[in-house]
């Protein structure tokens, strides 16, 4: 067994770097067309039907008015209903043909399955499954007051988009859909005092890449990476190291000066990518050059992450 290991430290290697030198100039030619094929023909979202989770604010809500604007019959799953509500009424007025709001919390795997279902039933299709809840934490694993506390991350984060993508595959797969997970670049750049998040983020990006070779070609996958945008957590809101929701004035003086980029415009980005059915965005574009320097250069990352950490205030 140890000289088939040595065999192959020694063999793999060059034969690889051979195989992606032959095959690189044939996947830019398709890659080339299949991205000038979805701007010239992008998918018709007029009467398709999409649920979207985390629809109450931020990248949710206007996600709920772009795929208005193009006709689509919305599903709004948020748990605060009234806001929700807000949101639905605004989406009509913008185009959508048939607004459904559900109150429900995606940490709660029964009530996943319900508002599948629910949508499913009053529509009696399911076209786009946009996960887009999630909570952002500001803190360090050791100042956490219970380490048990992060569990409800995972259970939002993770669970809340795996849960109701258990459900919604069958109808999916009838339909020939699209799943749009909201991930964060938390999920491939690390971020100062962001274990925990970054872990429930790129959890995501695992589970969804694997789930595309398990659906594909019936299901397609976008996976999103937003940075710098506005939303709850730009404004401070986040997980405390006490376990609760709530925002942070720490957080929000913090992050003021920040250039980030409206939350209009991230979400008009999402839908014309899936709309394409590109299997990534980075939103803004710019953080995509954080990628090769993660890959080539992880120290200057984690010097930079380290640095940070070491001057900013800790958060209550």
């Amino acid at each position: 067994m140890k000289l088939i290991h040595k065999f192959l430290n020694l063999v793999l290697p060059p034969i690889t770097i051979l195989a992606i030198c032959f095959m690189l100039p044939f996947l830019s030619i398709f890659r080339f067309v299949n991205c000038i094929l979805g701007y010239l023909f992008p998918e018709n979202l007029n009467g398709k039907v999409v649920l979207i989770t985390g629809a109450s604010s931020s990248i949710g809500e206007h996600l709920a008015y772009e795929y208005a604007k193009k006709g689509a019959y919305l599903g709004l799953v948020a748990r605060r209903e009234d806001t929700l509500r807000e949101v639905a009424d605004k989406a009509a007025q913008l185009g959508s043909p048939n607004v459904l709001v559900i109150r429900a919390d995606v940490s709660n795997v029964d009530q996943c399955k319900q508002f599948i279902d629910v949508v499913v039933n009053h529509f009696g299709r399911l076209d786009h499954l946009v996960c887009n809840a999630g909570i952002g934490v500001y803190c360090t694993l050791e100042d956490a007051s219970n380490v048990t506390n992060f569990v409800t991350v995972m259970d939002v984060n993770f669970w809340g988009s795996i849960h109701p993508t258990y459900f919604a595959i069958p109808y999916l797969k009838r339909s020939r859909g699209k799943i749009v997970v909201n991930v964060s670049v938390g999920g491939w750049l690390i971020q100062p005092r962001g274990s925990v998040y970054c872990a429930s983020k790129a959890a995501l990006i695992q589970f969804y890449e694997n789930l595309r070779g398990e659906l594909a070609p019936k299901v397609s996958i976008t996976i999103v990476s937003p940075g710098f945008v506005e939303s709850e957590l730009s404004r401070g809101k986040l997980f405390t190291n006490r376990g609760e929701v709530e925002v942070d004035p720490v957080i929000r003086n913090m992050v003021r000066g920040i250039p980030f980029e409206s939350t209009g415009e991230c979400a008009k980005a999402i839908v014309a990518v899936a709309s394409r059915g590109d299997k990534y965005i980075t939103e803004p574009w710019w953080y995509n050059v954080f990628y090769p320097l993660k890959v080539l250069c992880p120290e200057v990352l984690e010097w930079s992450c380290r640095s940070l950490n070491s001057f900013m205030p800790k958060t209550s």
